[in-house]
């Protein structure tokens, strides 16, 4: 079958076209015909040598988001047939196999059937974001109905879908971003109250906003010195959520607020087999969510093939994009 594949780390430019095995079908696995991937910042990570310790080995086929047909099913398998119509995150890092190829093999508790109102390229914008942000929300933070939020970085992969899971969720939602477009698409992605982190103070906001007392719930999407801001911006007691935390911190902050900081890390699920199902649930109640059009995802503009991969890992990295970076099979 067609893949990109990588032979060594790199610059995007690693990537390479080439002709490979097919998978073989496993029991409880199926084999996709894969529609389309989209690029997540683990991928530019992973393609780079950043992370060694979940890479794949190689020659390694990368991208863990996939959408497409079920073309074969393994032993065991009853939820699928083929033709199904499935979205996942399921590999592309240690053990497995990615979607930058004609086909992927995947281990049907990492899938759910995609949403009728999607094309492929959209349900393949879904799955790591989507995932990310559920478990961050809703099984590390406790976010309940009532609570105030502020989520950082309104249009990024994570936190467009985290505005509207918290919203959807009850939360009266406050968001950042950088510009008075990103500030608009956070309007109308559901947020309350939309700030822009270049105009107005950390202190500044949680005055104007929250009467000097902070936010019940921080979630920071960003990581590094934003996460410093993400301490200041919480409420005495507070929790901050984070999806970025290989960095050093004073923790002065969380010890006088009494903040509880939770880090989510989505791939340590997907390299543990045995906590697979938990993602495949989450992204069944994801695939309700937008049939019920209580959700959505916000694609970058700039759509890309296959062959175009290394194209996508410089647009990604250039940070330009607004949403979801998509590749669509071209083969």
């Amino acid at each position: 079958m067609k893949s990109q594949i990588i032979q060594s780390f790199g610059a995007p430019s690693v990537f390479q076209f080439k002709e490979i095995s097919k998978p073989e079908l496993k029991p409880g696995h199926v084999l996709i015909q894969v529609s389309a991937t989209s690029v997540n910042p683990i991928d530019t990570k992973v393609r780079a040598g950043a992370v060694p310790a979940v890479s794949p080995e190689f020659p390694a086929v990368l991208h863990g988001d996939v959408a497409g047909l079920v073309s074969a099913v393994g032993e065991g398998v009853t939820e699928f047939k083929v033709g199904d119509e499935v979205f996942g995150c399921a590999g592309g890092f240690k053990g497995t196999g990615g979607a930058l190829a004609e086909y992927m093999l995947a281990d049907v508790d990492l899938l759910a059937h995609k949403p009728k109102n999607l094309t492929m390229e959209e349900a393949a914008a879904l799955p790591l974001v989507a995932i990310t942000a559920w478990e961050a929300l809703f099984n590390r933070a406790n976010l309940v109905p009532g609570q105030d939020i502020l989520i950082h970085a309104a249009t990024g992969g994570v936190g467009h879908i985290a505005i509207q899971l918290a919203k959807w969720g009850g939360a009266t939602v406050y968001t950042t971003a950088s510009s008075q477009e990103k500030l608009e698409i956070g309007t109308r992605l559901g947020a309350d109250v939309t700030i822009n982190y270049r105009e107005e103070s950390v202190h500044d906001y949680v005055q104007k906003y929250t009467d000097g007392k902070g936010f019940d719930v921080v979630f920071d999407t960003v990581g590094g010195e934003n996460l410093d801001r993400s301490f200041e911006a919480a409420a005495v007691h507070g929790t901050v959520a984070a999806i970025a935390a290989r960095s050093t911190h004073d923790l002065s902050l969380v010890h006088s607020k009494g903040l509880s900081l939770h880090v989510t890390f989505m791939l340590l699920k997907i390299l543990n087999k045995d906590m697979h199902k938990h993602y495949g649930e989450i992204l069944k109640k994801v695939a309700r969510l937008v049939e019920e059009d209580q959700l959505r995802p916000l694609l970058d503009s700039n759509m890309f093939t296959f062959d175009e991969v290394s194209k996508a890992h410089e647009y990604m990295e250039s940070g330009e994009a607004i949403g979801k970076i998509v590749l669509k099979n071209n083969w």
